[in-house]
């Protein structure tokens, strides 16, 4: 009987969940774990506060792309959100405030989820996730990623100057994801401290 790939460097969190023992339910178990990345952050989309004079809402979903990358790691933190971004461009409503497709300026941030993903899970599994200021300075990497796909696309998109572009879809959001990353600080070493007492 095929057993599943064994883990190799140091764990994220969702490899502390139980592990299949055939090669089909791994599978399987990956599947469930990208697909469930991909579901919190369009879930978390939803929740939106529209920006005076500007097309970018406030939302849960960055947090969200943060905290899946750095759980699942990289490679299946940058499908889940792969597959969120793809699955939304297809047409499914799961982007900010129910939207899909590809013409929406802040498309950019969606895209920069994938790169943010990919970066926090790569620190993740150098234990970047395992103390508050460490886990602070993952997040606030995993936020730049994000700032400069979606400031330059948002520039292009509205035609705008990207001094513009930073006035309207980076500078009042700088207070939330510093709030976001305080959250980070207290949620994701408490979950390792959790885990361990088990």
């Amino acid at each position: 009987m095929a057993t599943a790939t064994p883990i190799t460097g140091t764990p994220v969190l969702a490899d502390l969940l139980p592990r299949a023992t055939t090669r089909l339910g791994g599978q399987a178990r990956e599947l469930a774990l990208v697909a469930g990345g991909a579901a919190l952050t369009g879930l978390a989309a939803q929740l939106s506060v529209p920006v005076p004079g500007s097309p970018v809402p406030v939302t849960g979903q960055t947090f969200a792309a943060l905290l899946v990358g750095t759980a699942l790691g990289t490679r299946r933190g940058a499908a889940s959100l792969g597959l969120y971004l793809l699955a939304g461009m297809a047409g499914l409503p799961w982007f900010a405030e129910g939207t899909s497709g590809w013409s929406a300026p802040s498309l950019g941030y969606v895209i920069g989820f994938v790169l943010a993903a990919a970066l926090t899970g790569a620190l993740a599994r150098r234990g970047a996730d395992r103390s508050p200021l460490r886990t602070a300075g993952a997040m606030v990497l995993g936020t730049l990623a994000i700032y400069a796909v979606g400031v330059p696309y948002l520039a292009a998109s509205l035609d705008v100057s990207p001094a513009t572009a930073a006035h309207l879809g980076l500078y009042p959001y700088l207070v939330g994801d510093a709030l976001k990353a305080l959250l980070a600080m207290g949620a994701l070493p408490l979950a390792w401290k959790l885990a361990g007492r088990r």
